[in-house]
């Protein structure tokens, strides 16, 4: 694989999944570990990836605060933050993740909701306080810098003392055989108590997402009860969830 056809490998993961392992990449590609370091940080000096220890963020998954350019599939984002809106009703506690669809559904909210919004991403909060009708409840104490959510022994405490009425999940990967998976420890972990302390769980993904694996899995397809996707619920690459026993949007 030449250099150019390696890098743009290497950005289109880092767009897609918001942050890479060095290693995944060198299994992957097939190359050596000092050949992705080369190749991320030319990527990194170029302003494409933000280079981290172990492997590189998407610029607009580390800043938090970005525009419609900056996100990787903006519209489908939109599509799926517009369905899942259709299923939160007035009164309901509702607990979220972290990542761009997450923040795509915080600035959708109808501003005639009242709800409460318990999160640990602190570019959702931040949305979240901008509402005039939704109360929000913060998660945690340590922030992982990288993914911009709380992580750690307390927060993953204090999720669980919780029963919210929906868990909305940004995820990283999905397939039938491992469920939802991600490659991020500390952030799987509050993921799974987020899983355990829902009555509903709902996974918002991009369709390029579907059918991926990551090394961590988060929970088993059985957990969830709703996928949301910017496809039609007919699409036939999520027929196979459908026949899990998932509602499909």
């Amino acid at each position: 694989m030449l250099k150019r056809e390696r890098q743009a490998y290497i950005l289109h993961q880092v767009n897609l999944h918001n942050k890479v392992l060095s290693a995944d990449l060198s299994h992957h590609i097939n190359v050596s570990d000092d050949t992705i370091r080369r190749d991320l940080q030319e990527l990194a000096e170029a302003g494409k990836i933000i280079k981290v220890h172990g492997g590189a963020l998407s610029p607009s998954f580390h800043n938090g605060h970005h525009t419609s350019k900056e996100v990787y599939s903006y519209q489908q984002k939109k599509i799926i933050a517009q369905k899942a809106i259709s299923l939160i009703k007035d009164g309901m506690f509702v607990l979220t993740g972290g990542g761009t669809t997450i923040i795509e559904l915080a600035r959708a909210l109808p501003t005639s909701l009242h709800a409460t919004f318990i999160s640990g991403s602190i570019p959702a909060i931040f949305e979240y306080m901008n509402h005039p009708n939704i109360d929000v409840i913060v998660i945690g104490d340590k922030i992982s810098k990288n993914s911009k959510i709380t992580v750690g022994l307390e927060a993953v405490s204090r999720i669980r003392q919780l029963k919210a009425d929906l868990c909305f999940l940004g995820i990283n990967a999905l397939n039938l055989d491992n469920g939802v998976s991600d490659n991020d420890w500390d952030v799987v972990q509050i993921k799974k108590a987020m899983v355990e302390s829902s009555q509903k769980l709902v996974c918002l993904t991009i369709a390029e997402k579907i059918n991926s694996q990551q090394p961590i899995q988060v929970c088993d397809i059985s957990k969830i009860d709703t996928l949301i996707t910017e496809l039609s619920p007919d699409d036939p690459l999520l027929e196979p969830y459908k026949k899990a026993g998932i509602t499909v949007l």
